[in-house]
């Protein structure tokens, strides 16, 4: 497909913008295949605007009849984009308004993903045959071995037959051989069968991570699956098992082929419910929050009416809260550890993330945390593709939309305000990755799996974002100043008064924001 088919207006002069933080410039605006751009005619031919067009939401169109001249009208177009910023065009001549916004709306959804922009961006600093991403199951494997030698890593998956959401090398238990894997997949909702996820090095304890088991009404049971966890256990210690589910919709999966670990099949083993909301209850709470930040009213009891009914700050207490628990139960009560939910690719990935910020050191430092993103979440095939397709402001019928990506950075936020000192990494790094996954000029958050990534060969035709972070003349732009290393688990309070509306993300485009912006450089 030809780019200039959809585009059915590519120029038009006297386009008026109005932004953030910016006076009204007019200018000539330019629609290209993955931009918007905007020039200011001002004699310097200066790019007042270019914004790439993925990251548009939603448009809104309206008409604006010209008093002097009653036969011609002009057009507005709004802009509401994905990072949560709204811009205005204010256009001469409805029928070019109209080419434009059509143009927007058919280039800002393209569903091939070899057609989006990753594909075409070549910076000048960045090598396509630069090495892809800061780490592997491999690099993980060699420094675990160092540790114990109860663990091995298996090709069981190589050409993803066994679990097609998995990356192709697993760490698993060493007295289990690979058909016993392949056994235990069978029992497990797409084959993710525990997989090591994190291995705390003060005591040898585990987190594992899966889906949910498939006794469904019939309560079948795996042997494969059994033995399995039962070697992650040492015989005299009990492993907990946290569904991200609660009792009765765990119940209620067993009605549809899936269901959880029994007592009696899995002694060596408590399970734990701690529901954590996901998909369409996550996203409708995200779209209530931004809708209230956007409330013009000026009315303080109005606005706070709106912020509880979003239940968000519940949201990230209650990720915080169970996150807490699980670092709990492993590092003070030296348990390992088995997080599942349905499908093991959202809130599972949310609390093995948190645990070992909570936890580990290294996940706290700059590329430590970096390379946390793109095993637990990229590699481990968070869908990111489908969850991050709409923002807060699409007019389009929700389907697989869910904000637990940006929950898992507003989590690491509140962490951040309570522990100053403990993360290396700053808040526009979290601000970068939140635009990141919506809209990226980067290959590294396209697709929904490894498996996806592969076949569209994205690691031999786009750059990776974490190579690009990993510059020296960009790392210092997203390093805390204020860093100090420690050994110390860093453990959350969860109290009401402690959990805190995001201002940098949800007010980052208000007048406040510039203020706190002004007030970190300071700093």
């Amino acid at each position: 497909m030809e780019f200039a088919e959809l585009i059915k207006t590519a120029n038009v002069e006297d386009v008026v913008l109005t932004q953030p933080f910016h006076p009204p410039v007019k200018g000539t605006l330019c629609v290209t295949g993955h931009h918007l751009l905007l020039s200011a005619r001002d004699g310097d031919s200066s790019v007042e605007l270019l914004l790439l067009l993925r990251n548009v939401d939603a448009i809104e169109k309206r008409q604006v009849e010209e008093p002097e001249v009653s036969t011609t009208s002009s057009g507005t177009i709004t802009i509401k984009c994905k990072d949560l910023c709204i811009l205005q065009l204010d256009i001469p001549g409805m029928e070019e308004c109209l080419n434009i916004a059509s143009s927007i709306e058919a280039l800002s959804s393209l569903d091939t993903v070899t057609e989006m922009y990753p594909f075409f961006y070549r910076p000048t600093s960045l090598r396509l045959n630069d090495k892809w991403g800061l780490c592997s199951p491999e690099q993980e494997f060699e420094q675990i071995s160092s540790l114990s030698e109860r663990w091995r890593l298996s090709d069981v998956n190589k050409d993803y037959s066994v679990c097609p959401t998995y990356p192709t090398a697993v760490i698993v238990p060493r007295t289990i051989d690979d058909e016993t894997l392949r056994k235990a997949a069978k029992f497990r909702q797409g084959g993710r069968f525990p997989v090591l996820s994190y291995y705390h090095r003060k005591n040898g304890m585990v987190i594992m991570r899966s889906s949910q088991p498939l006794p469904g009404a019939n309560r079948k049971r795996c042997r494969e699956d059994e033995l399995l966890l039962q070697a992650v256990n040492d015989s005299s210690n009990q492993g907990y098992i946290i569904d991200t589910r609660s009792p009765q919709l765990a119940q209620q999966a067993r009605m549809t082929g899936g269901g959880f670990e029994s007592k009696s099949n899995y002694s060596g083993w408590r399970r734990l419910h701690r529901n954590l909301e996901r998909g369409k209850v996550l996203q409708e709470s995200l779209i209530k929050l931004v809708e209230a930040c956007n409330d013009q009213s000026n009315n303080m009891d109005r606005w706070l009416s709106k912020l509880e009914n979003s239940k968000w700050l519940s949201h990230v207490n209650t990720a915080l809260v169970t996150a807490g628990l699980l670092a709990e139960c492993v590092e003070r009560e030296g348990r390992s550890v088995l997080v599942h939910g349905a499908e093991g690719t959202d809130t599972t990935l949310l609390l093995t993330s948190l645990a070992q910020l909570i936890l580990d050191p290294h996940s706290r430092t700059l590329s430590g945390f970096m390379a946390l993103v793109e095993r637990e979440w990229v590699q481990d095939c968070h869908p990111f593709q489908q969850h991050c397709a709409h923002s807060a402001f699409s007019h389009a019928r929700l389907r697989h939309e869910a904000p637990t990506f940006l929950l898992f950075l507003d989590c690491l936020g509140q962490l951040g305000r309570q522990f100053p000192l403990a993360l290396e990494f700053s808040e526009a790094l979290l601000l970068r990755l939140f635009q990141e996954a919506y809209a990226s000029n980067f290959g590294t958050f396209l697709c929904n799996s490894d498996r996806e990534r592969c076949a569209l060969g994205v690691k031999e035709k786009t750059h990776c974002l974490w190579q690009w972070l990993s510059q020296p003349s960009v790392r210092p732009k997203f390093t805390n100043p204020l860093y100090q290393s420690t050994e110390l688990a860093i453990w959350p309070c969860v109290q009401p008064q402690a959990i805190q509306l995001w201002q940098g993300l949800f007010f980052r485009w208000t007048n406040n924001a510039k203020y706190l912006e002004e007030a970190w450089e300071e700093i």
